[in-house]
């Protein structure tokens, strides 16, 4: 599977073939803002039953995002040089994972958020088993869900609410008692276009 993952990632059809509604929203309206760069590391975890994808959720009092379902990353800094060292940076200090145990497999396009970044989606691989040391002040809870769930479009839901004034559309993956939405979500519907019919 980890070779099939590395061929289409280099092989990802045109950016605008993989847009959906919520990117195009999106778009618009970072266009309008300094986009700051950040990288997230979506990590898969070769488990032999079935691979599964690391996802954290954040702790409630975080100014930005408080509760949320992630996949751990963050902003890059200036000497990060690329979003693959931003990525594993920012994974070893939130979920304790060395840098040396992730085989970076590509990138996802960069998913614009209305928050303002420009995030660039790593694509990673690791050998079980795995060892979690989440960071207290970023990270409430370190877990793992199957790929095979997220990859499965019948559970990929477009929603909307009505929030600060107008009316917002967002992807979401409700997963047991996790509701899994958002930018982390419309990452996941990428990765599901670019990797197609695999499961």
């Amino acid at each position: 599977m980890r070779e099939l993952i590395v061929d289409r990632l280099a092989k990802a059809p045109p950016l605008a073939e993989l847009f959906t509604a919520d990117d195009l929203e999106k778009q618009a309206e970072a266009s309008r803002l300094a986009l700051k760069p950040a990288a997230v590391l979506l990590l898969i975890v070769n488990h032999s039953e079935e691979p599964t994808v690391v996802l954290t959720q954040r702790t409630t009092h975080l100014s930005a995002h408080a509760g949320q379902i992630a996949f751990p990353g963050g902003s890059c800094d200036a000497d990060d040089r690329t979003p693959e060292r931003t990525a594993l940076r920012e994974t070893q200090e939130e979920v304790g994972i060395p840098p040396e145990r992730v085989q970076v497999l590509g990138r996802l396009p960069e998913y614009l958020t209305s928050t303002g970044y420009a995030v660039t989606p790593v694509v990673g691989w690791a050998e079980p088993p795995m060892t979690y040391r989440a960071d207290p002040h970023e990270v409430a809870d370190v877990f793992e869900v199957p790929l095979r769930f997220l990859l499965d479009v019948r559970n990929h839901r477009y929603e909307s609410a009505f929030f600060k004034g107008r009316m917002r559309h967002y992807w979401a993956m409700p997963y047991g008692d996790r509701f899994i939405w958002g930018a982390t979500a419309g990452m996941i519907v990428t990765f599901q276009r670019v990797l197609g019919g695999l499961t």
